[in-house]
């Protein structure tokens, strides 16, 4: 009885995934076509970068070859870099013989109550105030964009409308752990934000890719500035949030982007994970519980009530098969076969181990480490 439960909760939960959750897995790419002239439009691209120098040339080069007829200018804010990222980014701009478009800005100390991203995104808009661009184009130091990407973006703004455009890069998926952990992460977060409602003005659902968003800069005027989510760990998706309300945004996966950064072991995944799971969850123990039996109900259960009985085998069949349609076009846009889908369980439990690491150490005041700054720490905790 109790494994008959189990395998109709499970298969009603893929069910709705796969026929009621906004049809997030389909992985509907922007094909460009039938776009506004751009030519008039101002853009200010303002690249954060803290300790780059691997993959700054590449993608200063890509921003500096934009296919665009209108006005670019690059502002690159080197975050406290003590790897020489600012003279690579500078050498790339000789190299395609654009050194007058990019600048390079110097942050500030990072004040109190900033992240550091924020921070360095402030300090790039502030350099960029006298240009009056129309639009800001925010993009990470490691994310490559053909030639076409700055038009796609200003043409799907122009035509329809948007405060906000991002895009989910393709990320790099070469090695086991990017392979078995890559495309899942993608696929979860579309899980979490289905682009569907996300792009519907009169769904609540808000999200943006942080690492390629284009923002229209009155909408963002209109919210008080960056500063109005100066403190946010997760400052993609709660710009969204603060922009959506007044007009409407867009978000897309994309091949016209691509993302640089090595993920070579599975605890560099790990950590990546574990610095703002738990801040997605906003710190509360009884979403994590939420989180724990969903993910065990989505994930684990149809596997451990396989030899229950001709029915439970039967639902937990039909589950898992659903579980591997739903995730074959994210396989298939990383151009690996769809038998990697037989271990989404396991990266499943990969991703759940990493939440709970995550709660772990926001408990303990440890926080979440990225580049030297530990953030997201629960202040009254005593460090061990």
């Amino acid at each position: 009885m109790i494994a008959d439960c189990v395998g109709i909760m499970s298969l009603t939960i893929w069910i709705y995934l796969v026929f009621a959750r906004g049809r997030f897995w389909k992985m509907n790419l922007n094909l460009g076509s039938n776009f506004h002239d751009p030519s008039r439009r101002r853009v200010a691209a303002i690249v954060p970068a803290r300790d780059e120098a691997k993959t700054i040339r590449e993608s200063v080069a890509s921003l500096l070859r934009q296919d665009y007829p209108g006005e670019l200018r690059v502002f690159l804010v080197d975050d406290h870099s003590s790897d020489g990222t600012a003279l690579v980014a500078r050498r790339a701009a000789q190299e395609v013989r654009e050194p007058q478009t990019l600048e390079i800005v110097q942050a500030t100390p990072l004040p109190s109550g900033w992240t550091g991203k924020v921070w360095a995104l402030s300090e790039g808009l502030r350099a960029a105030e006298s240009y009056a661009a129309d639009y800001y184009w925010f993009t990470d130091a490691d994310i490559v964009h053909e030639p076409e990407n700055l038009r796609a973006l200003i043409g799907r703004a122009e035509a329809g409308g948007f405060d906000l455009v991002s895009q989910m890069v393709k990320l790099r998926c070469r090695s086991l752990a990017e392979k078995l952990l890559i495309p899942a992460f993608v696929f979860f977060f579309f899980k979490l934000y289905p682009p569907d409602w996300v792009n519907r003005p009169e769904n609540r659902t808000a999200a943006a890719a942080g690492g390629n968003m284009l923002i229209r800069r009155t909408a963002l005027e209109r919210i008080g500035g960056i500063s109005a989510i100066k403190g946010e760990l997760i400052d993609d998706c709660e710009l969204a949030r603060a922009l959506k309300p007044a007009g409407p945004i867009w978000l897309e996966p994309t091949h016209q982007a691509t993302s640089l950064r090595e993920y070579g072991s599975f605890r560099e995944i790990g950590h990546m994970i574990a610095r703002s799971a738990f801040t997605q969850l906003h710190h509360s123990v009884l979403l994590l519980v939420v989180a724990v039996l969903g993910m065990s109900l989505t994930y684990f259960a149809p596997l451990l009530i396989l030899d229950r009985g001709l029915f439970p085998a039967a639902l937990a069949v039909t589950a898992l098969l659903l579980m591997l349609l739903a995730y074959r076009p994210m396989l298939r846009f990383y151009g690996i076969s769809w038998l990697w889908g037989l271990a989404l369980p396991l990266t499943a439990a990969f991703y759940l181990g990493a939440t709970v690491t995550s709660a772990v150490r926001y408990w303990l005041g440890r926080g979440g480490k990225w580049k030297g700054r530990v953030q997201d720490i629960r202040t009254n905790a005593r460090p061990s």
